[in-house]
Formats: structure tokens, C-alpha cells, sequence
């Protein structure tokens, strides 16, 4: 009788880290593609010329990836891998060099913070553009791994 509960209690608590792995890995996958939205949506395609220079969209998605930058730590703190490989997926290297990432995420954050708002003109806005994607590539080069 009690090795029978001994084995219903593990067997219910894998079935919550299952869970909880699988809800860890939809966060970072779900805060990644709220900044990548208007990332690549709309400040990309500004910056490339595809669409033309509009101060208020831009700001708008600085705003929203200054906003979506505050979520990615807490997406991050568990040590999880997805059971399903997709495009993209979080290199193991981020846990192994926490002290790291959380530096590159820290200076993300602050270039997100720090240049929301700040796109005036066509000029100003390729500044910021650039800030922020130079903390975006720090980070993906290293702690990025592609399928």
C-alpha cells in the first residue's frame, strides 16, 4: 500500500515537471516572438526600406520591445529544452554561463529601455535600430542555437 502511493506521488510529480518544462519553454518561445513581431514586422523593414520611415509605428514598437525585454529573465530561469526541436532553440550554454547571459540580457534590456521612444526621424531611428540590434546579436550568437 505504500509503495503504491510512493509510486502515484512520482508519478504525478513527473507529470507536473513535464508540464512545468512545457509551460517554460511556450513562455520563452511566446516573450521571443512578442519582441520578434515588431522587431522584424516593423523596425526591420524600416531600416531595410520595405516599408517607409513612420516615427509613430516605430516608437510604438520600441515601446513594445522595451516592454517584452522585462519578461525574457524570468522566461530564462528554468533549465529546460523543448521535446520538439523547432527553427530556433535556447543553447544549453545559457545556464551554463548564467553570469553571461544575464549581463547580454541586462544590456538588451537597457538598450530596449533607453532607445524606446527615441526614433524622431528617419536618422535617429537608425540609431536605435542599431543599439538595439547590436544587444539582440550579442546575445543570439551565443545563447541561439539553430536546427
Amino acid at each position: 500500500m505504500i509503495i503504491r502511493t510512493v509510486i502515484v506521488v512520482c508519478a504525478v510529480a513527473a507529470g507536473i515537471s513535464v508540464a512545468t518544462a512545457q509551460e517554460a519553454v511556450k513562455a520563452r518561445k511566446d516573450v521571443m516572438g512578442a519582441i520578434a513581431k515588431p522587431y522584424y514586422g516593423v523596425l526591420a523593414r524600416m531600416n531595410r526600406g520595405q516599408t517607409p520611415f513612420d516615427a509613430a509605428a516605430a516608437n510604438a514598437a520600441l515601446a513594445t520591445i522595451a516592454a517584452e525585454s522585462q519578461k525574457v529573465g524570468a522566461a530564462f530561469a528554468p533549465n529546460v529544452q523543448p521535446e520538439k526541436k523547432s527553427d530556433y532553440d535556447a543553447s544549453p550554454k545559457i545556464w551554463q554561463t548564467k553570469s553571461d547571459f544575464d549581463a547580454k540580457l541586462a544590456a538588451f534590456v537597457k538598450a530596449a529601455e533607453d532607445n524606446k521612444g527615441a526614433a524622431r526621424d528617419i536618422d535617429s531611428f537608425k540609431v536605435a535600430f542599431q543599439n538595439l540590434s547590436k544587444t539582440c546579436d550579442a546575445c543570439h550568437e551565443s545563447y541561439r542555437v539553430k536546427n
